[in-house]
C-alpha cells in the first residue's frame, strides 16, 4: 500500500492473519498449503501478478512469494487501496463469526466485501487500516525461564531434586562405582500439581510469569529431570542411548574433551554420587574435567 512502485517479496512462516492467529478453514488442504494459498489471495486482492517460488533454504518453509508487477493501470490504485483496506476490514468481521465459509479465490471478494460491511466501516476505506491493531513490541521479552537468575532456578532445581529423592528412598538400582556395586537412589516421579504444592508461593508467582511456568523450568534441566505425561523423574543417564558415533576413531579422541563444558550435577548433589563412571559421564566429575 505504500505505493504503485512498490515490489515485494515474502516468505510465509507462522500461521497469522491481520489480526492473529490464522484460523484453518479447508480440512482437504494441509495448514501450510491453505495458509500459503491465503498469502497468495491478499497479493491477488491487493493488485499484484503474485509469483510462487520455493528456495534453496535448509526450512521445511521455504515457499516465497514476489509481487514485482501489477494487475491494474496506475489511475486506478485510489479505487484498489479502498478495496484493499474493505478486504482487511471485512476479513476482521468474519472472524469474530462462527461457521463462515471462506471463499477460495480473490475473483470478486472485494465487490463481496464491500457489499457486507455496514456503511462506517466501508466509509472510512483509505482511513483506518485495522481498528484495534497492536504490533508486537520492537523488543520482545524472553520469558521461556532462560533469563531468570541462575541462583533462584538452581534453588528450585534443588529443592525439586530432594523432593523427589526424599519420597522414596527404598526406590534404588545397583550401581556401578570403581568396580563396586551400590545403590543409587532413583526417588520417586511426582506429578507437576503434587511438585508445585511443595514450592514456596513466592517460587511458584515468579514461575507464572514465564511460558510454561515450573514445566517449562524442569525441561530446561535436562540434565537433571525428565517429565513425561505431566510427572517428574530425576534422569538415570545409564538408561540413556549413547548418541551415535559416525566419526572416525580419531576424531572422536579429540573432541572427547570438548564435551565435558558443564560440571554434573548428580555428582556435586546427589547423595549417592553420579550413576556413571566418570569416563562415561558427558558432564565433568570435578573442575579439572572441565574444558
Amino acid at each position: 500500500r505504500s505505493s504503485y512502485s512498490c515490489c515485494y517479496f515474502v516468505l510465509p512462516c507462522c500461521f497469522f492473519d491481520f489480526h492473529g492467529k490464522y484460523r484453518r478453514r479447508q480440512s482437504r488442504k494441509t495448514q501450510y498449503r491453505e495458509y500459503l494459498d491465503f498469502v497468495a489471495q491478499v497479493g491477488a486482492v491487493c493488485g499484484f501478478q503474485v509469483e510462487e517460488d520455493c528456495l534453496r533454504i535448509p526450512s521445511t518453509k521455504r515457499v516465497s512469494f514476489v509481487g514485482k508487477t501489477r494487475t491494474y493501470p496506475p489511475p486506478e490504485h485510489a479505487l484498489i487501496d479502498e478495496q484493499i483496506t474493505q478486504y482487511i476490514n471485512t476479513r476482521q468481521t468474519r472472524d469474530t463469526r462462527v461457521g463462515v465459509n471462506y471463499s477460495d479465490h480473490s475473483d470478486g471478494l472485494c465487490k463481496e466485501a464491500a457489499s457486507e460491511l455496514p456503511e462506517k466501516e466501508a466509509g472510512s476505506a483509505g482511513t483506518v487500516w485495522l481498528p484495534g491493531f497492536q504490533p508486537r513490541e520492537k523488543a520482545e521479552q524472553v520469558r521461556n525461564c532462560a533469563s531468570l537468575p541462575r541462583d533462584f532456578v538452581d534453588d528450585v532445581v534443588l529443592s525439586v531434586a530432594n523432593l523427589l529423592l526424599s519420597a522414596a528412598p527404598q526406590n534404588s538400582s545397583p550401581s556401578v562405582q570403581g568396580g563396586s556395586t551400590a545403590a543409587w537412589n532413583q526417588g520417586e516421579s511426582l506429578s507437576l500439581k503434587e511438585v508445585a504444592e511443595h514450592l514456596t508461593k513466592e517460587t511458584l508467582k515468579r514461575l507464572k510469569s514465564e511460558y510454561g511456568g515450573l514445566q517449562t523450568l524442569l525441561k530446561n534441566n535436562h540434565q537433571v529431570f525428565e517429565v513425561l505425561n505431566g510427572r517428574v523423574h530425576i534422569r538415570d543417564w545409564r538408561k540413556e542411548k549413547p548418541a551415535r558415533r559416525a566419526q572416525p576413531e580419531v576424531k572422536r579422541r579429540l573432541s572427547a574433551g570438548a564435551l565435558k563444558t558443564r560440571l554434573c550435577w548428580f555428582f556435586i548433589h546427589h547423595p549417592d554420587g553420579c550413576s556413571l563412571p566418570s569416563a562415561s559421564c558427558p558432564y565433568a566429575h570435578g573442575t579439572e574435567e572441565l574444558r
